[in-house]
């Protein structure tokens, strides 16, 4: 496995600067990561595509080498807030050509959903441990992994990662079967180093469509789910064995 982080560039949205790797030519291939990742989690990825189109993978905004939104609170990094800034990402970036979309965590929400509003712009899907649909409550998440998510939505949660930054220093590692090396794990904390910095990082899971909330979040995911489970795109699902949030009843869906 690779230490490196992958080389990038950056183009302004919306007032903020996006960083992204880029390489190749052709047809565009846009890696989306997740929580709380960056560009960093293809970098075994894209080199193994290297020749095959042009692979693009930036980094959501705040998160990765991205830029920061000013005087962050807890409405400022909601799906919303993302699906905004990597629409016009890839209208700056990718064009209008028709895209593979490879996706992982949140980054399939955001895949799916733009997908399901831009139909004639997409040439097929590649997904794991991704949202593939409300989740209808706590009885389908990891029973181990239930507290520690039903904490960061509660009023523990600035307390919990604000603080003490649990979501890269234990549910990262602990989503992994391998060791995360040293070099690896200072390249995930390095964007989050001042408390402020970790707003995404606690907002993200209290984004997850689970039990009816957050609503608006809840009906973006219904509406590409139910689309996604109808259309003729061409789809590769990579399943994880045991899986962390693609499991269950979610996983057969």
């Amino acid at each position: 496995m690779s230490e490196a982080p992958l080389a990038k560039t950056t183009v302004d949205v919306r007032g903020r600067r996006m960083a992204y790797h880029e390489r190749g030519a052709g047809a565009p291939v846009l890696f989306l990561h997740g929580n709380p990742t960056s560009s960093y989690l293809w970098r075994d990825v894209i080199p193994e595509l290297e020749g095959r189109g042009r692979l693009i993978a930036p980094d959501l905004i705040g998160m990765g080498d991205s830029g920061k939104l000013p005087d962050p609170k807890p409405d400022t990094y909601r799906f919303t807030t993302h699906r905004d800034h990597l629409w016009d990402f890839i209208d700056a970036v990718v064009g209008e050509e028709p895209v593979v979309l490879v996706v992982h965590d949140w980054g399939s929400a955001l895949g799916f959903d733009w997908a399901n509003r831009h139909r004639d712009r997409v040439r097929g899907i590649a997904y794991m441990e991704a949202i593939v649909r409300p989740v209808a409550g706590w009885e389908e998440w990891s029973p181990s992994a239930t507290p520690v998510f039903q904490g960061f939505r509660s009023d523990k949660g600035e307390q919990m990662i604000l603080e003490r930054n649990l979501f890269v220093e234990r549910v990262l590692p602990g989503s992994v079967l391998r060791k995360l090396s040293e070099a690896e794990m200072a390249e995930y904390r390095r964007p989050f180093q001042a408390a402020e910095d970790r707003w995404p990082t606690l907002t993200w899971p209290r984004e997850i469509p689970i039990a009816g909330e957050p609503a608006d979040v809840v009906a973006i995911v219904r509406d590409y789910s139910e689309w996604m489970a109808a259309n003729d795109v061409p789809k590769l699902f990579v399943n994880a064995d045991p899986g962390a949030i693609l499991t269950g009843a979610t996983r057969e869906f």
